[in-house]
């Protein structure tokens, strides 16, 4: 559980302005900047041995004296990957070139960078309000969890959710919007496992901070979702059907 006193802090406490957020959003538009290959050297192993890129992230921290990305490829890449998966699905659901173009719109706004940019401020705020470890004195210098490296957890995380709720969903979709009760189960059971790792590679990316303290406490959704997703398939819920049903349910 987290601990119901900040310890006297607040993340707004000896607060200073990054100075490398304005050169991320810089870099956006110049490619050629972009470390492309280290990228989906990232984007494999996020989805084979996630260990093995937080370790590298501390190697990023004793190189760059941080512990953000000063890179946004993994941003740009993702985004694109995204808008490209959406289209797939626009062709095979969609009659609408209008249409389309909200939903590829709405999807990259809502699904990745408004919702991770929520969910960033929140992993921002929990950790350095509840969960950083008291400084054994005063001459110790205090360690704060950067915004950018929470969005850069919440990219890393969503990306194997990525995988596997737009790509290899795309592939089963037919089966999965179906009615009956395989549909219900694989539908649910997708979701399940990709929930469940996007909090697991979440847990990883605090846990490799040496100044934080009961990371584990980004373990607990798991536990909901688990418990969760039986009643869910019980009850004859189908999310494949609930959430295409958002975008294309003049074509289901």
């Amino acid at each position: 559980m987290l601990p119901t006193v900040s310890k006297g802090r607040t993340p707004s406490q000896n607060y200073r302005a990054n100075p490398v957020f304005p050169q991320y959003l810089r870099r956006i538009i110049k490619w050629q900047q972009m470390d492309i290959e280290y990228t989906f050297w990232q984007m494999f192993h996020l989805c084979t041995s996630p260990k093995v890129v937080y370790q590298h992230t501390k190697y990023h921290k004793q190189t760059k004296n941080q512990w953000a990305r000063d890179d946004p490829a993994f941003v740009v890449i993702c985004s694109l990957l995204l808008a490209v998966s959406t289209m797939a699905y626009c062709a095979a659901y969609d009659h609408s070139a209008g249409h389309a173009v909200f939903v590829v719109i709405s999807v990259l706004l809502f699904h990745f960078l408004v919702t991770g940019a929520l969910l960033a401020t929140c992993g921002w705020f929990l950790t350095n309000t509840y969960l950083r470890e008291e400084a054994p004195n005063s001459h110790v210098v205090e360690q704060r969890v950067e915004w950018l490296y929470a969005f850069d957890v919440h990219c890393n995380s969503f990306f194997p959710m990525f995988v596997v709720l737009y790509v290899i969903h795309y592939f089963l979709s037919p089966l999965l919007v179906a009615h009956g009760f395989i549909p219900v189960l694989l539908s649910n059971l997708l979701l399940m496992v990709a929930a469940s790792y996007y909090h697991y590679l979440n847990f990883l990316g605090y846990d490799v901070l040496p100044f934080l303290e009961k990371t584990t406490f980004f373990l607990y959704p798991i536990g909901f979702v688990i418990i969760l997703s039986p009643i869910l398939i019980l009850s004859g819920f189908n999310p494949s059907r609930y959430f295409m049903n958002m975008y294309f349910s003049r074509w289901l």
